[in-house]
């Protein structure tokens, strides 16, 4: 069991909510040019640690008693992942929508409620 409180703030929850949307809606000339890191794909990792952060910050502050809370979250996590890239399409410039960016959303959704799992399990 996790002995930090300051996971369980709904406001740190929130919080992290609202910095991915700046940092996904940002226009794409704001962010780096093209480099080694394209190479690695290391954007991919990147939505895997805000996703996987983003569902442990949620599960934990909002734990709820309702029955598979966690996949509640996950499949909200999931839509949010989605729909973020269909903003970047349509209404961000110079950003495109990338169906390995919602995978990689996906799989940080998943690892996020599995941490949380082995931090608070019973």
């Amino acid at each position: 069991m996790l002995k930090w409180k300051f996971f369980r703030y709904k406001t740190v929850a929130v919080t992290w909510l609202l910095i991915m949307c700046v940092l996904f809606f940002l226009p794409g000339s704001a962010l780096p040019k093209e480099g080694w890191l394209d190479a690695i794909h290391f954007d991919k990792f990147v939505h895997i640690g805000l996703f996987a952060v983003l569902l442990f910050l949620w599960r934990s502050a909002f734990d709820a008693k309702v029955n598979h809370y966690g996949y509640i979250l996950l499949l909200m996590a999931i839509s949010y992942g989605f729909l973020v890239e269909v903003v970047q399409l349509y209404w961000i410039s110079n950003r495109s929508f990338d169906l390995y960016d919602v995978a990689a959303d996906t799989a940080g959704s998943i690892l996020g409620l599995f941490i949380w799992w082995r931090v608070y399990k019973k």
